[in-house]
């Protein structure tokens, strides 16, 4: 047997063993403090998962072969200072201390104790003997003991804490439910509106005389709520009617609308078209068996050109096809021809009476809207305007009037009447500021006189063509300061100016009656005079003026 520390004894007598060992906190033989031994640590218990040695008599006495012992445990000292503090107190051999109380504090010292004020305000109550501390005034939801054990074994019997007691099926957590009691699924009677809204306990007459009631209530805020508003706004008047002026009497004869009722009706829209290209002017019917007088330069694009058609749109909105009669580039005038029955046909008046300041009305289709009239009056007479429209053949100068009515594309062809609703000029150029007339308008307007007009539809009408008189010249406009003419530049052989002796050089300034300015109203001059007529041609030769008489041809 060994008697090392820390090495187990070994033998068949357990009890004799702890009697000779010494109590914890003696010393033991090496002069060190003696270790408590467990129960189960005694020589009769084999160590836990190792069987216990047996005796060396049955050792020897067996034939078995040797078997190795089990190796020593290895327990290392123990700082007597550690033992006193963690170790067992004395008389206590299992882990728990029943009476932990009456086992004086060993090497704990005590601290000081806390202030008064902390203890006053952390304090336990004096004879307080609640085990918890809780705030001031706080009271257990439930009753307590006076004392509550602290540990399960101190002589009470409780399962909830007595780890050793039987499991016990315990009544349910919840109490049952009563059963809800079936629904009925019967249903009464509907109820009415007065039984919803008011109950049982109104009567139909209390609800009748609360009807009227609310009636009477609505009508007074209705009746309040217009004199409201009739005193807020009194720009306002309901009540207002206006009254209705008598039918207008018939217009006098020289009223604009008088006029145009009249003329309106016998100036028709002329639309051209040539494949994909077209245009558009006006037209005034001048005979009852459908000759319309118009501009040469609405209707030259289809003059000679297979394919075109030309068409009349008279006011009522009627749509004609129209056939070319004849034209005249020199003067910009053609006649077409519509197969229309009983047109209305426009009163020719003269040009030759009007005066500058008598008021005239235009009267066409400008910028393709028919019926179309604007006024104004006659600014000039006797105006000589070049003519060359832009894409037609028309090359020509006419003893224009001048009308401040405003006339824009489209009025070409169309009536300029007088007062009194009588055909004075066929409206055929406008002065703009653009060279490609896209200025418009600007309140010049010029027509070529009726009196011209009428002798040339007549021609075109008989013969389809016109023949004009030729003094057979060019010239240029010229002036030395104190007269005005046209000088010629050169004679035509054989020309009514060579039969006559006009030379080179002289400066034409009257053709029979009429003066000439330059070189396009020598040309207007000697327009108005028939082939074959003699016509006395003033001159300047070398600063004196002859007269010679002239046929022209």
């Amino acid at each position: 047997m060994s008697d090392q520390p820390g090495t187990p004894a070994q033998g068949p007598d357990a009890d004799q063993q702890r009697r000779d060992q010494p109590e914890a906190g003696q010393q033991g033989p090496n002069g060190r403090p003696a270790q408590p031994v467990h129960p189960w640590q005694g020589a009769a218990s084999p160590a836990r998962g190792v069987p216990a040695a047996p005796d060396r008599s049955t050792r020897n006495s067996q034939a078995s072969p040797p078997r190795l012992a089990p190796r020593p445990l290895q327990r290392p000292a123990v700082d007597p200072s550690q033992s006193s503090t963690f170790g067992r107190p004395k008389g206590v051999a299992g882990s728990f201390d029943p009476n932990r109380r009456g086992v004086p504090t060993r090497g704990i010292e005590q601290g000081p104790p806390p202030p008064e004020a902390l203890s006053k305000a952390f304090g336990r109550p004096q004879a307080s003997g609640e085990k918890l501390q809780r705030a001031p005034g706080e009271q257990p939801m439930v009753a307590e003991p006076a004392e509550e054990p602290a540990l399960w074994n101190s002589g009470e019997s409780d399962p909830w804490r007595n780890p050793a007691a039987g499991a016990v099926i315990g009544p349910p957590a919840l109490g049952e439910e009563p059963e809800e009691k079936a629904k009925s699924t019967e249903t009464g009677p509907l109820l009415s509106a007065r039984e919803v809204l008011l109950g049982r306990r109104v009567h139909p007459r209390a609800l009748v005389i609360l009807a009227v009631v609310a009636l009477l209530i609505g009508l007074a805020g209705g009746l309040l709520g217009r004199i409201t508003a009739e005193e807020g706004n009194p720009l306002t008047n309901p009540d207002v009617t206006l009254a209705e002026v008598e039918q207008g009497k018939d217009r006098p004869k020289g009223t604009v609308a008088a006029v145009a009722q009249r003329v309106v009706p016998a100036v028709v829209s002329i639309e051209v078209r040539v494949g994909a290209q077209g245009g558009s002017g006006s037209g005034v019917v001048i005979d009852g068996n459908g000759y319309v007088v118009t501009n040469n330069h609405v209707i030259s694009m289809a003059a000679d050109t297979p394919g075109a058609l030309v068409s009349t749109v008279f006011h009522d909105g009627t749509r004609v096809p129209a056939r070319i009669v004849g034209r005249d580039v020199k003067t910009d005038l053609a006649v077409i021809k519509v197969e229309v029955s009983n047109p209305t046909v426009a009163q020719l008046g003269r040009s030759d009476e009007l005066a500058v300041g008598d008021e005239v009305i235009a009267i066409g289709s400008p910028l393709g809207l028919a019926g179309t009239v604007t006024t104004g009056i006659v600014s000039s007479v006797h105006r000589p305007m070049r003519l060359a429209g832009e894409g037609t053949d028309t090359n020509a100068v006419i003893d224009a009037i001048q009308t401040d009515a405003a006339i824009n594309p489209g009025n070409s062809g169309g009536a300029l009447v007088d007062g009194n609703g009588a055909v004075v000029g066929i409206n055929s150029a406008i002065r703009t500021l653009g060279a490609g007339g896209e200025g418009g308008s600007i309140g010049l307007g010029f027509a070529i006189p009726i009196d011209d007009v009428r002798r040339i539809a007549e021609e075109l009408i008989r013969a389809g063509n016109v023949q004009h008189a030729d003094l057979g010249v060019n010239a240029k406009s010229v002036s030395d300061g104190l007269a005005d003419g046209a000088q010629v530049q050169n004679v035509q052989d054989g020309s009514a100016a060579a039969a006559a002796g006009i030379a080179e050089g002289d400066v034409i300034i009257r053709v029979g009656e009429r003066k000439v300015a330059g070189a396009d109203e020598l040309i207007v001059a000697v327009d108005r005079h028939q082939v074959g007529e003699r016509v006395p041609v003033t001159v300047v030769r070398q600063g004196r003026e002859l007269v010679l008489d002239v046929t022209l041809r």
